[in-house]
């Protein structure tokens, strides 16, 4: 199960991610925006990042305008691992190396056909493990800090 959230200026780019996880079916729980009304990223990144947080959906993607005021608010919520990402090979390494549980997009940053590819390549990546288990803990550790 795959969390979405997006603020207004990535609702369009999500009903796109919506469509292509039906297309594949990919079961997703969208935790809105539901509209182009203005509203603020930080309530949808969170409600998202608590749902794979919580171990109810599995992984998250997220979008807003950058993806960065998203990822941030998604970061701030106990074991989340959010990668802004506005190509494919960052996306494939956020999963290889960091074991990324989110990927946030920027509507205003990348089309619609390469973040349909981003969301791909993070959701068929796995995590490599190895020498990238002891830097992921670190990563987490800071949490308890």
């Amino acid at each position: 199960m795959i969390a979405l959230g997006s603020d207004h200026a990535g609702y369009d780019l999500k009903q796109e991610v919506i469509a292509y996880l039906k297309e594949k079916g990919v079961e997703y729980k969208d935790f809105g925006t539901h509209s182009k009304y203005s509203c603020d990223y930080p309530d949808f990144g969170e409600a998202a990042a608590r749902a794979v947080a919580s171990g109810e959906c599995d992984r998250g993607i997220l979008i807003c305008g950058t993806g960065i005021g998203i990822s941030m608010a998604a970061n701030k919520v106990r074991g989340i691992r959010c990668a802004n990402c506005s190509d494919c090979y960052s996306a494939e390494m956020s999963r290889r190396h960091n074991d990324a549980n989110m990927l946030a997009i920027g509507a205003r940053v990348v089309g619609g056909g390469l973040a349909l590819k981003m969301v791909e390549v993070f959701l068929n990546t796995g995590f490599e493990g190895g020498r990238h288990d002891r830097r992921v803990k670190k990563i987490m550790d800071i949490e308890g800090r």
